[in-house]
């Protein structure tokens, strides 16, 4: 159930019932031969498949996020660290003005890990405010089904290759990590990276990738409980 899909009697109604809400914080971002919103599309259909199991809504995603490192590759839009830790705040504090009290952020890149420290302000300043943080990439639940298949993790790789994220045809087999010397510009990422994908296999068989999604699915429903 997203917000889309309602108009305001409609949440004002949800509001008597439940306080709970999920937001997604996603990125306008290079994925390699993956969609450009790929960690916004990720965590959307984690958000909608949860709703279809416990009711609960869905404010509309944040698509674009802090990805300054990748701005030398066409697509990518970022915004600074600064405005996105505001932007978030805002819609915090919009949707707890409203009566929401139990807000799930769903995030589908790291680079907005730096809003977390703001959402520790706003659960100090409002007591009656939870609110919970779900990357998906780091469930232990992931990292042990990659750890069975012998897989590592790498940014737009087999990792984020989901049906509904494939907007092309991606290369056989597996790309060698590069050598990274460390913290470096837009510039020099795509130097590094070329085709944007960090390392490993480019796909895998849709049966692991079935498995990542309902383990995460079943992060998030727990999640909600807030318990």
């Amino acid at each position: 159930m997203r917000y889309s899909d309602l108009n305001w009697f409609d949440v004002e109604n949800y509001l008597e019932n439940d306080d709970r809400l999920m937001l997604v914080l996603g990125s306008c971002e290079q994925h390699g031969y993956l969609s450009l919103l790929t960690d916004a599309k990720i965590p959307l259909a984690l958000a909608d498949t949860a709703s279809q199991q416990t009711g609960v809504l869905v404010a509309p995603p944040l698509n674009f996020g802090a990805s300054p490192y990748f701005l030398a590759y066409p697509g990518t839009i970022s915004l600074r660290i600064a405005t996105l830790i505001d932007v978030v705040e805002d819609i915090i504090r919009s949707v707890y003005r409203q009566g929401f009290r139990r807000v799930l952020v769903l995030n589908g890149h790291g680079g907005n890990d730096p809003v977390r420290g703001r959402m520790y302000e706003l659960a100090d300043e409002f007591s009656d405010l939870r609110i919970a943080w779900y990357a998906w990439w780091a469930s232990h639940g992931v990292e042990a089904i990659a750890q069975k298949h012998e897989l590592k993790l790498y940014h737009a790789s087999w990792l984020e290759n989901f049906n509904f994220t494939r907007v092309a045809e991606l290369p056989e087999g597996e790309k060698t990590p590069p050598h990274v010397p460390g913290l470096m510009g837009a510039d020099e990422t795509r130097q590094v990276y070329g085709d944007g994908v960090f390392g490993g296999p480019y796909q895998v068989d849709g049966e692991i990738m079935h498995e990542i999604f309902e383990v995460c699915v079943g992060d998030v429903v727990q999640m909600l409980k807030f318990e």
